[in-house]
């Protein structure tokens, strides 16, 4: 079970709140906006992310981790919209090390993005700068909600990662599709991209591997 990091926070808000604090979060698409929204959040972020049984975090930094080259402490990995910091959490457990808040071209062993790549937040346009940043044969994780509302994102966000593979820069690794991505946080949510027996939307873990000679 993934999610391991607020889990036994104390004063937790009731779930109905954080639900409805999550799907305000989901719809708002205007930048500034959105930043006001999450600097006021991030006192409770990671106790009501523990809340909605969020597991993208563990399960991308695994997928990632077992894709490695040589020893994970020799890693050098950069955690794009890193947030409170839930992916270097799960990193710690898997003993990948040398996170880095700043890009340089050709420099990471790895690069990672979880809980970003949606509407409102990071565009599918941001996509060629994680590759360029990426050391040639290095990885790029990302992950996306599968979920009715962010479907039309997922396209968008395929055929980018489609089209750098065409262009034979990359090379798709993994295609995850998980199920029990987090609680959906409203009714609206509980469609296609939902489990119907218990309330968990669906998500989605990429891995590529960069080419040696681009």
């Amino acid at each position: 079970m993934c999610w391991r990091r607020g889990q036994s926070l104390g004063h937790a808000r009731p779930l109905l709140a954080v639900l409805a604090r999550v799907g305000t979060s989901h719809g708002i698409t205007d930048l500034a906006c959105k930043l006001r929204f999450y600097d006021d959040w991030a006192p409770e972020y990671d106790q009501d992310v523990a809340a909605l049984k969020y597991r993208a975090p563990c399960l991308a930094v695994d997928c990632l981790s077992r894709a490695l080259r040589g020893s994970p402490h020799d890693a050098l990995i950069l955690d794009v919209a890193c947030g409170t910091g839930l992916v270097a959490v799960e990193q710690t457990t898997v003993t990948i090390t040398h996170l880095h808040p700043a890009p340089h071209a050709g420099t990471f062993d790895a690069v990672i993005i979880v809980g970003a790549l949606s509407e409102g937040q990071v565009p599918c346009s941001a996509i060629p700068e994680l590759l360029r940043v990426t050391k040639p044969g290095g990885l790029v994780c990302l992950t996306t909600r599968t979920n009715p509302s962010n479907l039309p994102y997922k396209e968008a966000l395929e055929a980018t990662l489609d089209s750098l593979e065409q262009a034979g820069v990359w090379e798709c690794l993994v295609t995850q599709p998980v199920d029990h991505w987090e609680l959906a946080t409203s009714e609206q949510e509980m469609g296609l991209g939902t489990c119907a027996n218990d309330g968990f939307i669906s998500g989605i873990i990429y891995l590529y591997r960069k080419q040696e000679t681009v």
